[in-house]
């Protein structure tokens, strides 16, 4: 059962023996396949913070058809300018914010400015940001999306989850609806399924930055048996065929002791002078203590172009 799987994990006392946990590191190839025959595979991609995708390791699990693993193909750099675009540029306006409608900012303040910039900083706001939405926002409370509450996607991600999707041959794929959340070392994401999307078939893309988690994928109910799956910075999951539709959360973060963005990697480097020393020690210093994850997905049917 997929809700006793979530609280197993969850608990902190006692704490959950781990030993079930799916580990791409040490691979049981029982559990999962090694995907080696994919598009685009002498492609080198620097400019979006990511290592030659020759090098990269693909697996799907055998359990759950369409979850795919993609283990951490990001540089170091890059996963530097990543984390550093998630905390500087994305949580402010015309973004949506989970502080918004506690008006936890003012208007012509950023959350990162707020925190960082400000002489006094902002410490109590620091740990209050939970999520940050672009392109079409996600209402929570109604779970639908709308033509009259969206912004302008960064060209940036579009390009990242464009070029992901295309070495999966997963074509025609268009980034839409963005959600990026914030998790601190006590943070969970209860189970869900995710089915707002007018195209529920289209992937969606899963991407962590940050401290360790376990991923916890079900089935199609809650009465279904759950895999977890530990996620490390720079992991990508993406979620396509039956799972797509299933359920699937976060029950626990875990303090990692590898740190891949600080890693120093002979890669070619053409992010490094887009991500300013200063503004990369302060990101540095909240990842430390936090988990990132950037949620991408299609919003709408092949050709349509708005929502009706």
């Amino acid at each position: 059962m997929f809700k006793d799987s979530f609280k197993y994990y969850k608990s902190r006392n006692p704490f959950p023996d781990l030993k079930n946990v799916i580990d791409i590191d040490s691979t049981d190839y029982t559990k999962v396949r090694p995907i080696e025959d994919f598009l685009l595979k002498y492609e080198n991609r620097y400019d979006l913070g990511l290592r030659p995708t020759k090098d990269w390791k693909i697996y799907e699990l055998k359990c759950n058809l369409g979850l795919i693993f993609i283990q951490n193909p990001f540089t170091a750099e890059g996963q530097q300018y990543w984390i550093t675009k998630c905390l500087k540029d994305y949580p402010k306006k015309p973004n949506k914010l989970n502080l918004d409608e506690h008006k936890l900012l003012n208007d012509n303040t950023s959350w990162w400015e707020e925190c960082f910039k400000n002489s006094d900083g902002n410490v109590s706001l620091l740990t209050k940001l939970r999520w940050t939405t672009l392109g079409y926002h996600h209402d929570w409370n109604t779970k639908h999306y709308s033509e009259n509450s969206k912004s302008i996607l960064p060209s940036e991600l579009c390009n990242l989850t464009t070029f992901l999707a295309n070495v999966l041959n997963y074509t025609g794929f268009n980034a839409e609806a963005i959600i990026i959340n914030y998790y601190r070392m006590n943070s969970t994401l209860a189970g869900h399924t995710d089915h707002s999307e007018v195209n529920i078939e289209a992937p969606l893309f899963s991407i962590s930055f940050g401290q360790n988690a376990i991923f916890l994928i079900g089935g199609l109910t809650q009465e279904e048996p759950a895999t977890p799956i530990y996620l490390r910075s720079g992991d990508i999951v993406v979620m396509s065929k039956t799972s797509r539709h299933c359920y699937h959360g976060i029950p626990k973060i875990l303090p990692t002791l590898v740190k891949p963005w600080m890693s120093n990697d002979s890669m070619q480097n053409k992010l490094h002078s887009e991500v300013d020393s200063e503004d990369w020690s302060i990101a540095s210093n909240y990842i430390s203590e936090a988990r990132i994850n950037i949620n991408v997905r299609q919003v709408l049917k092949p050709g349509q172009i708005r929502l009706l």
